[in-house]
C-alpha cells in the first residue's frame, strides 16, 4: 500500500536481520532483545562520557547558559539520528519517513521524556519561566509552519525556506537571550509571580555542581557587548552547565578502563568493555588533560556514534514488531518513536539528576525545534538546488490529529510545570506518564481505525 504519513519507518527500509522469521519465532528474538538492551548501555555511555562533557566544556568556552547550551548543542546532538533519517527519506527511500518519524515522536519527546526526567531522578529541580516559554514558542511556530506547507502535499523551495529562517530567528533570540530575558523580568514580575520567584532563585541560586568557593568559578568572564550570549552580571548564576566536575581541572580524569568499586556497576562494566574499548579508539576524552582542546572533534564524533547506535537499535525494535506482529502505525507512535529518542532521554535524564533542570526541559523542546529543522534541510537542498523543477510531493493525510496532539501537548507541558510550582519532581514525572499513555493508547486506536474514520496502514508492503 501506499507509505503515508501515519506510516512511520516500516520495516523494508532495514536490512534483513541475521535469522528467519520462522528462527526468530522458534527464540532467536531473545537475541534481537540482548542487542536492545546493549544499544541502551552504549547510548548510555557514549552520552555520559563524551558527549556531555564536551557539551560543557562548549559551553564553557562559549559562555552559554544551561538552558541555551541544551536547546543548541545539546539538541542538535542528541537529534541527530532524526536529521540522518530525514536525509535518508528525501534523498534515498523517497518517502514520507522523515516526516512521519519526527511528528510521530513528537509527543513521546514532550511527554515520555518529561515523565522520565521526573520518575528517574531523586534531585528535584528548578525551572526558570522564560526558557520553557521560548523552546514552547518557538517549538509551536515550527510545527504550525511544518503543518502549513504539507497541508497541500506540496513542498516548495520557498516553503522549506521559512523552516530555515525560523530556526535562525530562534538562534538569534538565544544569542541574546540574557537580555530579552532579564528585560522580560523587569517588565512582568509585579503582574506575573513566576517572574518574581525567577528573580529570587537568580539572586539566591547556588553555585552549580562542580564549582568551588574556595577555588572560585573555572569559568572565564567574557564581555556581552558584542553579543547577548555572554554573560558576566552577577545576579544571573548560570554561567556554565557543570556535570562532571571540571572543577578537578589540575587532576587529570581517571581512565575509563578503571573498574568500580560496586558489585553491580563491575558487572556493568565488565559487559560494557567493547563498547568503552571501541569509543576508546575512536573517540578523543576531552576530560583528560591531553585531549581537552578537542572537545569539538569529541562532539561531532559522539554524535556521530549516538546516530549510528540508534540506528541499530532502531533496526533491531523493528525486527521486534515485525516478529511479534504489531503493525507499522502502531511501532511508529510507540517503540520507534521512544527508539529514535534514546539519545534525548538519556541524555535529558542524565543532566536532571544534576539538578539542571532548565537544561533538560530544553533539550527536550529544543530537540523538537531542531527536529522541524531537520525536515527543512534536506526539502531545501532538494528543491533549491537538485530539482529545480518542481516541489517534493508528499503525503498528509492524518495530519489533523497529530496537529491536534502536538499543540495539546506543548500546552500541557507549560500548564503543568506552572502549576506544579516551576520544577520537576516525581508529581509532575507521574502526570506526564499519564497522559503520555493516554495520547499513545488514543493515537493507536485512530491509527487502527477504531475511532475516527482513519483506516488500518500498513506500511511499504
Amino acid at each position: 500500500s501506499e507509505n503515508r504519513t501515519g506510516c512511520v519507518l516500516p520495516s523494508s527500509e532495514f536490512p534483513e536481520g541475521f535469522f528467519t522469521p520462522q528462527e526468530r519465532r522458534d527464540g532467536g528474538i531473545v537475541i534481537y532483545f540482548i542487542i536492545i538492551l546493549y544499544m541502551f548501555l552504549a547510548v548510555s555511555i557514549v552520552c555520559d562520557d563524551y558527549f556531555l562533557p564536551s557539551l560543557e566544556i562548549i559551553s564553557e568556552c562559549l559562555g552559554l547558559s544551561q538552558d541555551v547550551a541544551g536547546a543548541t548543542f545539546m539538541a542538535a546532538g542528541s537529534s541527530a539520528p532524526e536529521l540522518v533519517t530525514a536525509f535518508l527519506g528525501v534523498f534515498v527511500t523517497k518517502g514520507d519517513i522523515g516526516i512521519s518519524t519526527i511528528l510521530g515522536s513528537a509527543i513521546y519527546n514532550l511527554l515520555g521524556i518529561s515523565a522520565a526526567c521526573g520518575l528517574l531522578s531523586s534531585v528535584v529541580s528548578r525551572l526558570s519561566c522564560w526558557p520553557l516559554f521560548r523552546d514552547c514558542l518557538a517549538y509551536t511556530a515550527s510545527v504550525a509552519a511544518v503543518l502549513a506547507m504539507i497541508s497541500d502535499n506540496t513542498i516548495y523551495w520557498y516553503e522549506s525556506a521559512s523552516l530555515l529562517l525560523i530556526y535562525g530567528c530562534y538562534i538569534l533570540v538565544l544569542c541574546f537571550d540574557i537580555k530579552i530575558n532579564q528585560y522580560l523580568m523587569k517588565k512582568f514580575s509585579p503582574c506575573c509571580t513566576c517572574f518574581t520567584k525567577a528573580m529570587e532563585a537568580n539572586a539566591e541560586q547556588q553555585p552549580l555542581v562542580g564549582w568551588r568557593e574556595e577555588s572560585g568559578p573555572l569559568i572565564r568572564q567574557h564581555s556581552r557587548t558584542d553579543s547577548g550570549i555572554f554573560q558576566d552580571e552577577q545576579d544571573y548564576a548560570q554561567l556554565s552547565t557543570s556535570l562532571h566536575g571540571l572543577d578537578e581541572i589540575s587532576e587529570d580524569h581517571p581512565s575509563v578502563f578503571t573498574m568500580p568499586e560496586a558489585d553491580m556497576k563491575r558487572i556493568l562494566w565488565v559487559l560494557s568493555l567493547p563498547i568503552i574499548t571501541l569509543l576508546y579508539l575512536t573517540v578523543p576524552d576531552c576530560r583528560r588533560q591531553f585531549w581537552r582542546n578537542w572537545f569539538m572533534v569529541t562532539f561531532l564524533i559522539s554524535a556521530a556514534w549516538i546516530s549510528a547506535i540508534t540506528y541499530v537499535l532502531v533496526w533491531m525494535v523493528t525486527i521486534v514488531g515485525e516478529t511479534l506482529g504489531i503493525p507499522d502505525s502502531v511501532m511508529g507512535l510507540t517503540l520507534l518513536a521512544a527508539g529514535t529518542s534514546v539519545p534525548d532521554t538519556v541524555a535529558s535524564v542524565l543532566v536532571a539528576r544534576k539538578g539542571n533542570g532548565d537544561m533538560a526541559m530544553s533539550n527536550i523542546v529544543g530537540s523538537n525545534v531542531f527536529d522541524m529543522l531537520c525536515l527543512g534541510i534536506p526539502w531545501f537542498i532538494k528543491t533549491a538546488f537538485i530539482n529545480t523543477a518542481g516541489p517534493i510531493e508528499v503525503n498528509s493525510s492524518g495530519l489533523t490529529y497529530t496537529a491536534i496532539s502536538l499543540v495539546c501537548s506543548v500546552v500541557f507541558i507549560f500548564l503543568a510545570v506552572h502549576l506544579n510550582g516551576w520544577k520537576i519532581d516525581k508529581k509532575l514525572g507521574a502526570i506526564c506518564l499519564v497522559l503520555y499513555l493516554v495520547f499513545t493508547i488514543l493515537s493507536i486506536l485512530y491509527e487502527l481505525g477504531i475511532i475516527g474514520n482513519n483506516p488500518t496502514r500498513v506500511c511499504g508492503n
